[in-house]
C-alpha cells in the first residue's frame, strides 16, 4: 500500500557514513570533528586487518578459541546419567502388542532363555493377559492329567529315523507313511492326540519299515485302565464309544484287533480323526467286523450341511480337522478377540466399527468357529479367500492364528470397498463374493446380512 509522506528533517547521518566522507575533509575539519564527539574520540582504535584474508584469519583464529577440544569430550555416558534397567520380576503379565523378544529386551533379559524358561518356541502365539516366567528355572511340561503313565515306554529303535513336518501334515498322515503305529509316535515324541505340529518340527518315526509289536501297551493319550491286560482274552463284539484322548490304534490294541480291522469295520482311514462320543464298531475274534456303520454315525465336529446348503465331503473333512486343531489350541477370549479386530483395523484402516461388525456377525469373536464350508474363526476366512488375503498384505496368513485371521478379514474388507461401486456391495461381496454380486445381484440372504452389518456397525460406533 502506498502511503504519502509528511515533510521531515532528512536524518543526520550516522558515525560509519561520517567516517565514509572524512577522505575529502581537511585536517582542520577533522580535528574540530573529533573535539565535537568526545565520547566517539576516548574509544579505543580496533585495528582493521589490511586484506581479506588476513581479516578471515583472525575471525577463525577467534571462532576456534571459543570450540571446546574433541579430545576432551568423553564418548561415554556417565554411569549417574544412564537410563536405570528395570529390574525383571518374577512373573510378567503379556499386553497387548507385546513379544517375547520385546519383553526380554525389556528387562535386559535374552530371549532364547526366556523362550526356554517357559518352554515356548520361536513360533509360539503369545495372547494379552498371559503370564510368563523371567526367572526361576524351567519346569518340563505337565503330562495330560488324563493320561495314565506306562510302566515302559515305547523307545525309538537306535538310529531311529526322523521326519520333518510340512505343512498340512498330520500325526496319523504321518505315521501311516511310515508304516509305523500312531501310538508308537505318540510315544517316541512324548506327544498325544491334542498335540499340535508345526512345519519344520522334527518327528520320530522309527527305524523306516520296522512295524510295532500288536502287544504294545495303550497310548498314552488312552483312558482306558492300567489295570487293562496287555493280551486281552477273546474280544468280544459290539461297539465302543470314544472317549477323550482315545486313539484307533488304542482302541485297536485293547480290544485285541488289528488296526486295519478297526479302519474296515467302521469305513476309516488312518488320517480318519475321531471325537469323544463317536461309537465304533469293534470287529469279532473271527476277523470278522460287526455290520458296518455307516461314516454318518461318526458323529462330526462340524456338519456337512448348513442352511440348507451341503457341502463337498472333502471341504467338510479339512473343517473338521481345522475345528480340532482350534479346539486343542489356546486362543484369545471373545473379549480380547474383539479388541484384536479392533486394533487390527485402526492399523489397516478401516473403521473398526465396520470391522467389529462382521467378526460379530461371522463368529460373535470366536476363533475356535468354524462352518461347513471351512470358513475359520473369527472372520469366518476360507482357504482360498485366506490366500487372496495373504497376496493383499504380502505374507502368507495362518488363518488358525487369531491375529492373522483378523489381518486377513480386515484386508478382504478394506479390498471390497476400493473396489466396489459402494458399501453395501462391498459388504455383500464379502458374504455372497464380489463376482456372484455383480453378475447376479444381492440375494435376499445377502441384503438380510448387509443390514445385520450395517445395524452393528450402529452398536459398535
Amino acid at each position: 500500500m502506498t502511503m504519502s509522506r509528511s515533510h521531515k528533517q532528512p536524518p543526520k547521518p550516522s558515525l560509519p557514513m561520517l567516517a565514509a566522507t572524512t577522505a575529502a575533509l581537511p585536517a582542520v575539519v577533522l580535528s574540530s570533528l573529533a573535539l565535537a564527539q568526545p565520547a566517539a574520540a576516548e574509544q579505543p582504535v580496533r585495528s582493521i586487518p589490511g586484506t581479506l584474508a588476513a581479516a578471515m584469519k583472525a575471525q577463525a583464529a577467534q571462532a576456534t578459541a571459543a570450540v571446546i577440544p574433541a579430545s576432551s569430550v568423553s564418548t561415554a555416558i556417565p554411569s549417574a546419567f544412564k537410563p536405570a534397567q528395570p529390574q525383571a520380576p518374577a512373573e510378567y503379565t503379556i499386553a497387548r502388542g507385546d513379544t517375547i523378544s520385546a519383553v526380554a529386551g525389556k528387562f535386559g533379559l535374552d530371549t532364547a532363555e526366556v523362550l526356554k524358561l517357559n518352554n515356548l518356541q520361536a513360533n509360539t502365539i503369545i495372547y494379552p493377559g498371559q503370564k510368563i516366567k523371567l526367572s526361576g528355572s524351567a519346569t518340563a511340561p505337565a503330562a495330560p492329567s488324563a493320561a495314565p503313565a506306562p510302566a515302559a515306554p515305547a523307545a525309538a529303535p537306535a538310529g531311529g529315523a526322523t521326519y520333518t513336518v510340512k505343512p498340512g501334515d498330520t500325526l496319523g498322515a504321518i505315521a501311516a507313511r511310515h508304516n509305523v503305529g500312531l501310538s508308537d509316535v505318540f510315544s517316541w515324541n512324548n506327544l498325544n492326540m491334542r498335540s499340535i505340529i508345526y512345519p519344520g518340527q522334527e518327528i520320530k518315526v522309527g527305524a523306516g519299515d520296522a512295524a510295532p509289536a500288536p502287544a504294545a501297551a495303550p497310548s498314552g493319550g488312552g483312558l482306558a485302565s492300567t489295570s487293562a491286560p496287555a493280551a486281552p482274552a477273546a474280544p468280544v463284539s459290539g461297539s465302543y464309544t470314544v472317549k477323550a484322548g482315545d486313539t484307533l490304534s488304542a482302541i485297536a490294541s485293547r480290544h485285541g484287533v488289528k488296526l486295519s480291522e478297526l479302519l474296515s469295520a467302521n469305513r476309516l482311514a488312518m488320517t480318519s480323526v475321531i471325537y469323544p462320543g463317536n461309537k465304533l464298531a469293534i470287529p469279532g475274534a473271527n476277523g470278522q467286523g460287526a455290520a458296518p456303520q455307516p461314516a454318518a454315525s461318526v458323529t462330526p465336529l462340524v456338519p456337512s450341511s448348513f442352511l440348507g446348503f451341503s457341502y463337498p465331503a472333502a471341504v467338510v473333512s479339512s473343517a473338521n480337522e481345522n475345528k480340532a486343531l482350534l479346539n486343542a489350541s489356546p486362543v484369545p477370549s471373545r473379549a480380547e478377540m474383539r479388541n484384536i479386530v479392533a486394533d487390527t483395523a485402526r492399523r489397516m484402516g478401516v473403521e473398526p466399527s465396520l470391522a467389529l461388525a462382521f467378526a460379530h456377525q461371522e463368529s460373535g469373536f470366536d476363533q475356535r468357529a468354524v462352518s461347513p464350508a471351512n470358513a475359520i474363526g473369527t472372520m469366518q476366512v476360507i482357504p482360498t479367500s485366506g490366500q487372496w488375503a495373504s497376496d493383499l498384505v504380502g505374507r502368507k496368513l495362518n488363518l488358525l492364528d487369531p491375529y492373522d485371521n483378523a489381518t486377513a478379514g480386515v484386508a478382504i474388507i478394506r479390498q471390497l470397498l476400493a473396489t466396489s461401486k459402494d458399501k453395501d456391495t462391498a459388504i455383500a461381496g464379502y458374504y455372497q463374493g464380489q463376482y456372484s454380486v455383480s453378475k447376479y445381484g444381492m440375494y435376499d440372504d445377502t441384503k438380510a446380512y448387509v443390514a445385520a452389518i450395517k445395524a452393528h456397525q450402529k452398536n459398535f460406533g
